[in-house]
């Protein structure tokens, strides 16, 4: 897993560069936001179950079909997998939020969905829907515990969401 100042380094490194005004910058922004995004992690870590919680509640009464028979979170076992999954995706996005990078997010999650979501007949449409809500949970209590602008939360969700939603799966 890399963060954002590793990824900075080692970039500057492989050209065999100093660090740059430029550089810098980034360093000095990394750093003004470390505070607000270990306190947005901890929010987090603080109201997990409840933020799955109530993520699927809002995602199932947005597309009920979902849990209609027929529907892929229909009977308990698909129910409960579907939560077990917008966690997974939280906790990662959790790690991203902190070290200010998705690697974590393309190495732990996005490999090898594509295969597992086929092979399931996972819709790809309600899970990004599911992580666009979750993202709205996070930011609305991240804002609540006194973060005044939490737009660094949206780096992980937007990731997970933009590559979910480019991959025919």
């Amino acid at each position: 897993m890399r963060d954002a100042v590793t990824k900075l380094i080692k970039n500057y490194d492989i050209t065999g560069r100093y660090l740059d005004r430029d550089a810098v910058d980034t360093l000095k922004a990394y750093f003004e936001t470390g505070t607000a995004r270990v306190k947005a992690a901890s929010v987090i870590n603080g109201d997990a179950a409840g933020i799955v919680k109530q993520t699927g509640l809002r995602l199932f009464e947005e597309l009920p079909e979902l849990i209609r028979p027929s529907g892929n979170a229909y009977t308990t076992r698909r129910y409960a997998a579907c939560l077990r999954d917008m966690d997974y995706y939280l906790r990662y996005a959790s790690y991203a939020l902190v070290a200010a990078d998705t690697n974590v997010l393309d190495e732990r999650v996005l490999q090898g969905l594509r295969e597992t979501y086929n092979s399931l007949n996972v819709p790809i449409g309600s899970t990004v829907r599911g992580i666009q809500i979750m993202k709205e949970i996070v930011k609305e209590k991240v804002a609540a515990a006194g973060i005044a602008n939490p737009s660094f939360v949206d780096l992980p969700f937007d990731h997970l969401i933009r590559e979910l939603s480019e991959q025919d799966v």
